[in-house]
């Protein structure tokens, strides 16, 4: 077995050595941040009333959902997520929680899990532990998926198809029309979205892209987290009666976890409310993610693929994106470099996640540098 210091040499070798990054200071824009609202940039704004209105919010549930009886908070947060999306909601404390238990809770006797390659690890990971029978199909390639279904659908009670509503790094989109139209082929196929980066973004009141194209009703299983667009913590599942039952009742990380606090569901609530109302800031990221997403095609020369408020800026190796990351952020903008195993070799980027409280004048010096740096790897 190699030791500890051989592996972190190799990595550190490779441009892969991880560090948990100091909190910056003085930075012009937070471009690695997932508060695609601005809300976390606003919360203190939010803080009287958050104290008036829920002043006996307890800092600890000192147990499992299944134990405590600290849970006015998430009850009620649950009732608002069931209003808005007119199906039961289960909470979790992250989304990583969130899908390693629903796919571990899903895997059931004659079940086939088939997923896009580029699902998140949370997923992947839950398959794994729980020892799932699952397939992968090429990313967005819906042609190889029905592939996949036509010789498969008939050999299993069900088939979970998994996919990501905004796929978190390269930004682009699952299409959803047509997987629910590929659902109503196959009567045992189950849809399963994780709506990670699209809860607070997109759709009327901000309930994702499910919500967006007016399939919320087709979605089996919706995921969504508190810890982007909501400036929260913890996540929720979507789905029928029957189906919150069984997670309550197989979900690993639901089971076997002290709960969410209560001051945090209570949090949850008043962020939820703020979203819901943002449609104006929704409308305004949208606008700078495609204005921001054009110059990025300029200066690079090839598409960004992104079709959302994350934007992909592709180095090709980690020296490179560690490089530009580092004059970013002398510039005033922190993005962080993403490296393997985030993403595959080659797929080294400066991933730009982008909110509500940025404009274009803001964002004006980060083209610069990003011109600077493609003229000297041209030129050299």
């Amino acid at each position: 077995m190699p030791e500890i210091k051989d592996i972190l040499a190799q990595l550190d070798g490779e441009n892969r050595l991880r560090t948990i990054p100091q909190e910056a200071t003085g930075m012009i824009a937070n471009l690695s941040s997932n508060d695609y609202m601005g809300l976390g940039e606003l919360g203190d704004g939010f803080r009287e009333e958050f104290l008036n209105r829920f002043p006996d919010a307890a800092f600890t549930s000192s147990a499992s959902r299944l134990l405590s009886q600290r849970q006015k908070y998430h009850f009620a947060l649950e009732e608002i997520l069931e209003g808005l999306y007119g199906k039961p909601a289960l909470l979790f404390n992250s989304g990583y929680h969130a899908n390693v238990g629903c796919t571990g809770a899903l895997t059931l006797p004659g079940t086939l899990f088939v997923c896009d390659k580029l699902i998140h690890a949370s997923m992947v990971d839950g398959l794994r532990i729980a020892g799932s029978e699952f397939k992968r199909f090429p990313h967005n390639d819906l042609s190889k998926l029905e592939m996949i279904l036509s010789r498969e659908c008939r050999n299993y009670e069900y088939v979970v198809v998994i996919a990501e509503s905004i796929y978190s790094m390269d930004g682009d989109e699952a299409d959803l029309t047509e997987l629910v139209k590929l659902k109503h082929l196959y009567p045992n196929l189950l849809l399963y979205i994780d709506e990670a980066h699209a809860f607070g973004v997109r759709g009327e009141r901000g309930l994702g892209v499910a919500e967006e194209k007016g399939l919320i009703d087709e979605i089996d299983l919706l995921i969504g987290t508190f810890g982007k667009a909501a400036a929260s913590a913890g996540a929720f599942a979507v789905c029928s009666e029957e189906m919150k039952s069984l997670l309550v009742n197989c979900a690993r990380p639901f089971i076997f976890s002290t709960a969410l606090p209560p001051v945090n569901a209570a949090w949850s609530i008043l962020m939820t409310e703020k979203l819901i109302g943002m449609k104006r800031e929704r409308l305004h990221l949208a606008e700078l993610s495609r204005r921001f997403s054009s110059r990025i095609e300029e200066i690079s020369g090839v598409p960004t693929g992104s079709t959302s408020q994350i934007i992909p800026y592709l180095t090709g190796d980690a020296a490179r994106a560690i490089a530009i990351a580092r004059t970013l952020r002398d510039a005033g903008f922190l993005a962080l470099p993403i490296r393997r195993p985030t993403v595959p070799p080659g797929g080294e980027r400066i991933r730009f996640s982008l909110n509500a409280n940025l404009n274009m004048k803001k964002l004006s010096p980060l083209f610069d540098v990003l011109r600077d740096e493609r003229i000297f790897i041209n030129e050299n």
